[in-house]
């Protein structure tokens, strides 16, 4: 065995474990561990790979429904999607590593949530991304620094996916000052597979050999689970080398040989090499189904000189795959890896002993339990305090500050970051790549593409109101997962279940932590009302830096079906002459709204109320509307409210609108109640569709699509203006510097 370990304090401060931790190891070996069995408990109780501070929120989460093939637990998430198919879906964060190195940290992001889709058996066809970042608008060197960060993040998103051919279809991307220090970047894969063709990352079968294929491994990455496991300070720069570096092309010929591998009966389980990469993929491999595994650490192919053991167990190396083969089948799976110019090689075996027995040119270097890694991991309940903060926000209002007219914040509001057009992100991604997008980026509400397997359409969507998350934590999250689904629904796709990315800040300060228990009780409550479960996801703490913790920020991805690919529903105008209807009620509400940001510059007030009766009616009147072929359009009126929604209407159509809307405050027109649409109907489809309301549904007939200006009560602008406002304002912030 390895020699023992000196300076302990030392080495438990670099590994990131407490004293409590140490002693509870010594338990678990019956010994003191070496410094490689040290490495491989800082890596798996980590909080990236453990969720030690945050599973004992995560319990409860529904998880099931008749078309939920696959839930947590596995690489990714699965759905039925009918006819034989199934879509595989999973939302990861790479935010620590973006911020240090933006243009690696987004693509290894992107890389790592593509091989967590392909390792269950499904071909990647679409991508989205939920980004946040901190003030880019001012001349200062916070801004500046914001501007580089934004182009590198989008480089790196687009040069890894245009590489692999998969189209980045969609996404959110928002500002804010709490971003500063640590911007987020969440990565969103989905594949299509056969659904009796799922692979999962299980090692079984005494005797059965481990096989390592893919690209070979070096020391990048090295400490990169336990770097994402704690707070930013200045010193955090020096971090640059725990980023991996992502070859895209390698992944996809990787890709292509487990594409050809999965046709052959040779795979028993298989799994991505990601966060703590050697370490934790035989560690959970192992650990689903009881087993024990030996690995032989010098048979790794490297690509570096004089690496240890310790090296290959931790380094994260990027495009990298750990199987579990069927014993005989060694020399055809080489062959095929082999044939795609990637190493392979016959690392271990599969055990019945329960333990993981690494060797190192024949001399056992570690020994370690399987089951106790995982299941002994601390599992911390830490202390949660309400924050002080909330009881100052509540009461404010905005009659608390001077009155603005419409006109001046309808101007303020089409040239706010958050409103207007990103194509100078997007057009830098590929989004039509594999041919199979209806509705991509900048067409407002969900993306979309075809199933030409069987017919169908997937829509999806990416959503938080991190303003909302931050003046109450619970609805908050619930609203995410809420306005996720709406803008599904609104594609005319049937909501069935989500993927999260759970970001907040340090969870050893007491009010993070009740942040984030509240959010958590926000999604459960949500997706339990609205039947859409949640398949899978990422936690991200320590979103910190010098103290400042990012606001609450619970990224949603839905996922729903749309049963005819031919009847997706768009979200910006169709035709002159159209009629405008507004669905659902219409109240005062500015509690965290873009208007209170904005126009009031502050972040506060009570956020809308949330009616699950009212959303899943909305969601059911523009499906079954859309069916019968009722519908011109549908847009969710949200950020912004219903003045805002008009304005990216009429930009994306190029037509434009005159709509009058009852108010009981003129400046509810960007109020931001829940549960709302616009929505476009024919003239001679009117009767139909009012036949079809509800009567106990709010609704009114608001105006009609067309001319050359948006006219909304007292508001008006032309199309020249409006247009200038909401397409060329990110172009010029962003380039600013350049």
């Amino acid at each position: 065995m390895s020699q023992q370990l000196e300076n302990i304090d030392e080495q438990l401060s670099n590994h990131k474990l407490s004293l409590d931790d140490y002693t509870h190891i010594k338990e678990i070996l019956k010994r003191e561990p070496n410094l490689v069995e040290l490495g491989v408990f800082s890596a798996m109780w980590s909080e990236h790979c453990s969720y030690k501070s945050s599973k004992v929120h995560l319990k409860g989460f529904p998880t099931k429904a008749p078309w939920v093939i696959q839930g947590p637990g596995e690489n990714a998430g699965v759905i039925d999607i009918g006819d034989g198919y199934a879509a595989v879906f999973k939302m990861e964060s790479h935010n620590h590593p973006s911020f240090i190195e933006p243009y690696q940290g987004a693509a290894t992001g992107v890389g790592g949530i593509m091989r967590d889709v392909f390792t269950m058996g499904a071909r990647p066809v679409a991508s989205l991304n939920s980004l946040r970042f901190g003030n880019v608008m001012n001349d200062d060197k916070v801004s500046a620094h914001q501007r580089y960060l934004v182009r590198g993040v989008t480089e790196g998103i687009g040069g890894y996916g245009n590489c692999m051919g998969v189209p980045t279809i969609g996404g959110e991307v928002s500002f804010d000052d709490c971003y500063n220090g640590n911007i987020l970047v969440n990565a969103f894969n989905l594949g299509i597979a056969k659904s009796d063709e799922i692979f999962l990352g299980r090692a079984e079968g005494i005797g059965n050999p481990v096989m390592y294929v893919g690209a070979k491994t070096g020391r990048d990455g090295l400490g990169g689970a336990v770097m994402s496991s704690d707070s930013f300070t200045e010193e955090s720069k020096s971090l640059r080398p725990t980023v991996q570096v992502g070859d895209p092309f390698t992944e996809k010929l990787l890709l292509e040989a487990c594409m050809e591998l999965f046709k052959t009966d040779h795979v028993v389980g298989i799994q991505d090499m990601g966060a703590a990469g050697l370490t934790s993929s035989s560690f959970e491999m192992a650990g689903r189904t009881g087993s024990g595994m030996t690995m032989h650490l010098d048979k790794v192919p490297a690509r570096e000189e004089n690496m240890t053991p310790y090296d290959f167990m931790l380094s994260e190396s990027q495009e990298r795959m750990l199987l579990c083969a069927k014993k005989g089948s060694e020399q055809a799976i080489i062959d095929i890896f082999e044939k795609w110019d990637l190493d392979a090689a016959v690392i271990g075996e599969v055990t019945a002993t329960g333990n993981m027995e690494l060797f190192w040119h024949g001399e056992k270097c570690g020994e370690v339990p399987v089951d106790p890694v995982s299941e002994e991991a601390p599992e911390l309940n830490r202390p949660m305090s309400k924050p002080a903060y909330l009881a100052d926000l509540a009461s404010v209002t905005i009659d608390d500050f001077d009155k603005v007219s419409n006109q001046s914040a309808f101007e303020t509001l089409t040239k706010s970051m958050e409103v207007v057009d990103k194509s100078w992100i997007y057009t830098q991604y590929d989004s039509m790549v594999q041919t199979n997008t209806i509705k991509k980026g900048g067409m407002l509400d969900a993306s979309v593409i075809r199933v030409k397997e069987n017919g169908k359409a997937l829509a999806m969507s990416a959503d938080c109101n991190v303003r909302y998350c931050y003046v109450d934590p619970k609805n908050g999250a619930a609203t995410a997962v809420i306005e996720s689904g709406r803008n599904v629904a609104m594609s005319g796709a049937r909501p069935l279940a989500i993927t999260d990315c759970l970001n907040y800040g340090n969870p050893e300060n007491p009010e993070v932590m009740w942040q984030f228990a509240e959010g958590c009780l926000g999604i459960k409550e949500a997706c339990a009302e609205l039947t859409t479960p949640v398949i899978g996801g990422n936690v991200s703490l320590y979103n910190e830096t010098n103290g400042i913790s990012v606001f609450p920020t619970p990224s949603i991805a839905t996922v729903g079906v749309n049963d005819d690919q031919n009847n997706v529903l768009m979200s910006s105008f169709q035709s002159e002459g159209n009629a405008l209807y507004l669905v659902g009620e219409s109240m005062s509400e500015f509690g965290g709204s873009l208007y209170m940001k904005e126009i009031c510059g502050t972040v506060a007030g009570t956020m809308p109320v949330i009616n699950y009766k009212s959303e899943l009616a909305l969601w059911e009147l523009v499906i079954e509307g859309n069916k019968k072929n009722l519908l011109e359009c549908a847009k969710d009126a949200s950020s912004g409210g219903v003045a805002i929604a008009l304005a990216k209407m009429v930009a994306t159509s190029g037509l434009g609108c005159d709509v009058e809307i009852t108010v009981s405050d003129e400046r509810d027109i960007f109020a931001e109640s829940q549960s709302r649409a616009i929505i476009e109907i024919k003239p001679e489809n009117c009767a139909t569709f009012e036949a079809m309301l509800d009567e106990s549904m709010a609704v009114e007939k608001i105006g009609t699509v067309g001319g050359d200006s948006i006219k909304v009560n007292d508001i008006e602008m032309s199309m020249e203006v409006l247009n200038d406002n909401y397409f060329n304002t990110f172009k010029r912030v962003i380039e600013r510097d350049i």
